[in-house]
């Protein structure tokens, strides 16, 4: 005790502010005023934009998004990183306000390594999103905003799964979040099969970012594109969405509905040149200069 009095040491419990997230019900407020209604009158009002998407196929499952972020019509930054891995197998695409998404990533990094110290070895994907989703949902009406789809690779083979910051969890082969979303379901919808080859998985994702970064005021920038394989994630590249958009518009004229098919449709989108922002399949490191959401 002595000792503690001359160096002033104080134990955890009473030092300043914890590092740890408030309780749902520990926010100060004004007296008398209630937490959600006072966010709804006071909190700040910001319009978000992002085009992200996520699908899963025979080779494993695709992330790719554009790196604009945005408040409202001021672009923040135009480099940012929207896709943040979360262990080897496992990482995610980030819509929604950048604050949030990322305090919530590190909050499940975190998480997931303690089970794994606990366990002995990863959770599965379906857990980490099962975790995410109940964590979340605590804070449900306090203007949280986090979309993200988990893409991973587990025992059970590649897994996909969308959360919402309210608490809702959905398993399936394509999402897509944000204001671009319509644009990229478009293509998507389109071209999309689970029999694909990389190179046509890969050419797809852009295809479908380039075109929503066009039309979604609030897209722009680059397209970023991830792997996760059975070995683990790996970055593909980032190319320039405006230098995409205008291959794909040199592109000759799709034939007659009757006359394609699916798999002649993904390789129209193939055929766009990834010019100088390829990298090598054993490249997996980030950008250099990125800043990450």
């Amino acid at each position: 005790m002595a000792l503690q009095d001359v160096c002033k040491w104080q134990s955890p419990e009473t030092q300043g502010p914890s590092t740890h997230l408030p309780q749902a019900g520990d926010w100060a407020v004004p007296r008398g005023c209630d937490l959600k209604t006072f966010l709804q009158m006071h909190g700040p009002r910001l319009a978000h934009g992002t085009t992200t998407l996520a699908f899963r196929f025979r080779h494993g499952v695709i992330a790719a998004a554009d790196t604009r972020s945005s408040c409202g019509s001021y672009v923040a930054c135009p480099s940012s990183l929207k896709v943040i891995p979360v262990h080897q197998h496992l990482l995610g695409t980030t819509s929604g306000t950048s604050a949030d998404c990322v305090t919530w990533y590190r909050v499940l990094q975190r998480e997931l390594r303690l089970r794994e110290l606990r366990e002995g070895q990863l959770p599965s994907v379906a857990s980490a999103a099962k975790l995410l989703s109940v964590m979340m949902s605590r804070y449900r009406g306090l203007d949280l905003c986090v979309a993200t789809a988990l893409c991973g690779w587990d025992r059970s083979g590649p897994a996909l799964f969308y959360v919402y910051s309210d608490g809702t969890r959905l398993q399936g082969d394509i999402f897509s979040v944000g204001s671009g979303s319509p644009y990229a379901y478009g293509v998507l919808d389109r071209s999309y099969h689970y029999d694909m080859t990389i190179q046509e998985a890969y050419a797809l994702a852009r295809c479908a970012v380039a075109h929503a970064t066009h039309r979604d005021a609030y897209s722009g920038g680059s397209v970023d594109l991830f792997h996760v394989r059975e070995s683990g994630w790996e970055y593909v590249s980032r190319n320039d969405a405006c230098v995409l958009y205008m291959e794909l518009q040199k592109l000759p004229e799709p034939e007659p509905e009757g006359k394609t098919n699916q798999a002649h449709r993904a390789g129209e989108c193939g055929k766009i040149s990834t010019g100088p922002g390829e990298l090598s399949p054993e490249d997996s490191r980030m950008p250099a200069k990125t800043e990450t959401l």
